[in-house]
C-alpha cells in the first residue's frame, strides 16, 4: 500500500524543512524525486544526501516566481524521467509581518504570485501529462493560517486560503482523469520559516499550552503524511485540506 516505486515526484522548496522531509520520505518509499529550490548548490546537496542512502534524486533549481523557470523545471524532469506522477507545491514566501495596511502593493503581488499564481501555473503545466496516463497526485502545502484571520500574517493567510480553493477547483477539473488534488495545512512546525516563534521559550510554551498534543510539529510530521497521501492509501481522497497541527485548531485557545 505505502509504495511509490517507479513514481516520479517534483517537490518545490525541498532543500530544507518540510519540503526536504517530503522529498526524503517519498524517496524512501521508492520514488524518484526532483529536488528544487532557487539555489543550485543547496539542491545538489540534498540530492546527494538522498542518493547516498541508496535512493534516486535529481537536482533541478527553480525560482517558482518565474514562469519560464517553472517551464524549465517541468521540461527537464520529463527529459530526465519521461513523466511526472506526483507534484508537491511546497515553496512559498512571506516577506512581511504586520498589518495589511502597511504591506503595500509590492508585498501583495510577491506573496500572491509566489504562493498562488506559481501553483496555478505549474499545475497547468503538469496535469495534462498526468491526464494522458489517467493517474496523478498533486499536493499543495497550505497552512492553518488559511482558516482564520491574523493581525500579523494577513496576506500570507490570504494566499493560503486561496491555495485551498485552488485545490478544490483543480480536484473538480482533473478528477475525471484520475488526478487527486489535496492540500495539507500544517500548524506551527520547527522550520526556518517559523524560527522566530519556536526559538523563543515563552512563545513556544504559549503554543504548546493551546495544542492538545502539547508540542510543536517537526518537518517529518508533515513529510511522512504527504508521502503516504501520494501512495495508493490516498486513492479516493481529493479536494480536501488536511489539518495537521497537533489539535490546535479544534481546541479552545483560552
Amino acid at each position: 500500500m505505502f509504495d511509490l516505486s517507479g513514481k516520479v515526484a517534483i517537490v518545490t522548496g525541498s532543500t530544507k524543512g518540510i519540503g526536504k522531509s517530503i522529498a526524503e520520505n517519498m524517496a524512501a518509499l521508492g520514488a524518484k524525486v526532483v529536488i528544487s529550490s532557487r539555489k543550485p548548490a543547496a539542491c545538489e546537496k540534498v540530492a546527494d544526501e538522498i542518493k547516498a542512502k541508496g535512493h534516486e534524486a535529481t537536482a533541478i533549481p527553480c525560482h517558482i516566481g518565474k514562469k519560464e523557470a517553472l517551464e524549465t523545471l517541468v521540461s527537464e524532469t520529463i527529459t530526465k524521467y519521461g513523466k511526472i506522477d506526483i507534484l508537491v507545491c511546497n515553496a512559498a514566501t512571506n516577506p512581511v509581518y504586520g498589518s495589511m495596511l502597511n504591506a503595500g502593493d509590492e508585498a501583495y503581488d510577491k506573496i500572491m504570485d509566489t504562493n498562488v499564481k506559481s501553483v496555478f501555473q505549474i499545475c497547468n503545466m503538469v496535469c495534462p501529462g498526468m491526464a494522458e496516463r489517467k493517474d496523478g497526485v498533486v499536493i499543495i502545502i497550505s497552512s492553518i493560517g488559511g482558516f482564520k484571520g491574523s493581525k500579523n500574517l494577513g496576506l500570507y493567510s490570504l494566499s493560503k486560503a486561496a491555495e485551498q480553493q485552488l485545490v478544490r477547483n483543480l480536484a473538480v477539473e482533473w478528477g475525471p482523469h484520475n488526478i487527486r488534488v489535496n492540500a495539507i495545512a500544517p500548524g506551527l512546525i520547527k522550520t526556518d520559516f517559523a524560527r522566530e516563534l519556536w526559538e523563543d521559550p515563552q512563545k513556544t510554551k504559549a503554543v504548546e499550552r493551546i495544542t492538545p498534543l502539547g508540542r510543536l510539529g517537526d518537518p517529518d510530521d508533515i513529510g511522512m503524511l504527504t508521502a503516504s497521501l501520494a501512495t495508493r492509501a490516498g486513492n479516493y481522497l481529493t479536494g480536501q485540506t488536511i489539518t495537521i497541527d497537533g489539535g490546535r485548531m479544534i481546541t479552545d485557545p483560552s
